[in-house]
């Protein structure tokens, strides 16, 4: 456990420090104190390059073609269909439990209200998270533990690493998915597939919808459309699950 210790206290460094200087150097530069979405972007993205740089320099994440030369196509188109099939069953899900403070909206807002934002949250933050959370913490866990025990610790960890307890419950059952899809393979592909897709999806409804604090029940207009919508994704979501497990390869 001592080197997931060491992982995670690394990965927090990267994560607080490098946004603290970047917003310190603008405010200097620009005189001014107000959070931009340009300056949260160049936060984001020279974080997330970071952590990419720092844990496949030293080694605690592998990045090999060797899973690419495979041509595990399928799966990665299925682990895209996934994503689309999790969001309103995720939505949904999240509603019924009690309201959990949103540490993160302001800077959620700027980044998503502006263009350059998704190439942080959209393509560079989530294969940032897979090498971390997957390529060396779960790496180590399944060393240790039980697929299912380190499964469902590192799906933990990675809830809790995002701080922000709206976040969580979400992050915790993406995080399990991740994790069955990681062990099934030995790669974090797949796992880049469905991060990716599923923070593009976020931030296409973010910039669509007219009110991005609205409940489904608002947006659809009735609780019987609702539970057709909820039903719906699961039709996807169910054979997008089950063709995962049909194409990937066990990592024994």
């Amino acid at each position: 456990m001592k080197k997931i210790g060491l992982y995670l206290i690394v990965f927090l460094i990267l994560q607080v420090c490098i946004p603290m200087v970047v917003m310190g150097l603008w405010r200097l530069a620009t005189g001014s104190a107000d959070l931009t979405a340009l300056m949260l972007t160049v936060a984001m993205a020279l974080y997330a390059v970071a952590t990419v740089a720092v844990f496949v320099r030293t080694g605690w994440a592998e990045v090999s073609p060797h899973y690419f030369r495979t041509r595990p196509y399928l799966v990665l188109l299925w682990s895209v269909v996934a994503a689309v099939g999790a969001i309103i069953p995720s939505m949904w899900l999240q509603e019924q439990l009690p309201d959990l403070p949103d540490l993160n909206s302001e800077n959620f807002t700027l980044l998503m209200a502006n263009r350059w934002g998704y190439f942080a949250i959209g393509l560079l933050v989530p294969l940032a998270e897979e090498i971390v959370f997957r390529g060396a913490i779960l790496k180590e866990l399944l060393n240790k533990y039980t697929a299912q025990n380190a499964i469902l610790i590192s799906a933990l960890i990675f809830a809790v690493a995002h701080f922000n307890p709206a976040q969580m419950p979400h992050a915790f059952l993406v995080g399990l998915l991740l994790g069955w899809m990681y062990w099934r393979t030995g790669s974090i592909l797949p796992g880049v597939a469905f991060h990716w897709a599923n923070n593009s999806i976020a931030y296409v409804l973010f910039r669509v919808l007219p009110d991005n604090d609205a409940t489904l029940l608002e947006l659809l207009g009735s609780q019987r459309t609702v539970y057709m919508a909820v039903g719906f994704s699961l039709l996807i979501l169910l054979p997008a699950l089950f063709q995962l497990h049909v194409w990937m390869k066990r990592n024994d």
